[in-house]
């Protein structure tokens, strides 16, 4: 009997692969790890598909109560779904190490994640430096590490995956503090609000004129691709979450031609990309 950690892939109930689907069914429990990231579609059509029960697993049953998801795992298939691949989050890899403790085998079983999806855009895959996270900022933190990295990537003519902030049953500090068990709504970082938090920060990393790619609910039907200054970025509605941002090195010339199909403005992408001829 095994731990299965299966990828579901980007949007909804049938992107899961077809040894995945198979692996669920024969699992006496399922669990959707439900706050890295989302799908398109909520567990009751997940369930409908599965034809099986899905137990949603927050930060706080993955992070602390792992022995919960783990119980009888070597003597009854469990499942754990995770959105995109099941690696995509250093979460998943603990969970692996926590039941290998136990002497429960685990097989991954993976699927598409944006991690390459974002290939979509017309950015070479090859072409990425290290991918960035961006959070919330707020009055009393400002981390902003993803500056230097984006610096590295660029003068390297690397491209940077920036991937941003979903806040998913979190509590205010005053509630944390008073042990209340009250959440705040669920929060999707926007394409614009991380251009404006990117923006805000003194650096010779990038600038307003700097080329970019927004990507929203990548592998969905309404999959929407922008790409612009980031000045022309920050005025585009891209619509419901989740959203991603790439920040462009140095094209190659064929990525260029790609890239300029999405792009707000010819005239302006032409102006500001940096394009190889090479």
């Amino acid at each position: 009997m095994v731990l299965y950690i299966i990828g579901l892939g980007l949007s909804d109930e049938k992107d899961i692969t077809v040894k995945g689907l198979e692996a669920v069914k024969s699992c006496s429990r399922i669990y959707l790890e439900a706050y890295t990231s989302i799908l398109g579609v909520g567990k009751e059509r997940l369930e409908a598909f599965y034809e099986r029960p899905v137990i949603i697993a927050d930060r706080d049953m993955v992070e602390t109560e792992s022995d919960a998801i783990l119980q009888d795992a070597d003597k009854v298939n469990v499942a754990f779904l995770v959105v995109g691949d099941p690696f995509g989050a250093t979460t998943h890899t603990d969970l692996v190490l926590r039941a290998q403790e136990r002497g429960i085998p685990t097989v991954p079983i993976h699927n598409a994640s944006v991690m390459n999806a974002v290939g979509c855009c017309g950015l070479s895959l090859y072409q990425y430096g290290q991918t960035v996270s961006i959070v919330f900022f707020t009055e009393t933190w400002r981390p902003d590490s993803f500056v230097e990295k984006i610096g590295a990537n660029r003068q390297m003519g690397l491209h940077t995956l920036c991937l941003l902030d979903i806040k998913v049953k979190e509590q205010s500090i005053e509630n944390l503090a008073r042990g209340r068990k009250i959440y705040e709504p669920p929060r999707y970082m926007s394409i614009p609000t991380a251009i404006t938090q990117l923006l805000s920060v003194t650096t010779d990393a990038y600038s307003p004129t700097t080329i970019a790619v927004g990507l929203a609910r990548l592998g969905s039907a309404t999959q929407q691709i922008v790409a612009g200054t980031l000045e022309e970025l920050q005025s585009v509605d891209f619509g419901p979450p989740l959203h991603s941002l790439v920040i462009c090195g140095k094209m190659h010339f064929l990525e260029a031609d790609v890239v300029r199909g999405f792009a707000v403005s010819k005239e302006t992408f032409d102006r500001y990309a940096e394009v190889s001829e090479h």
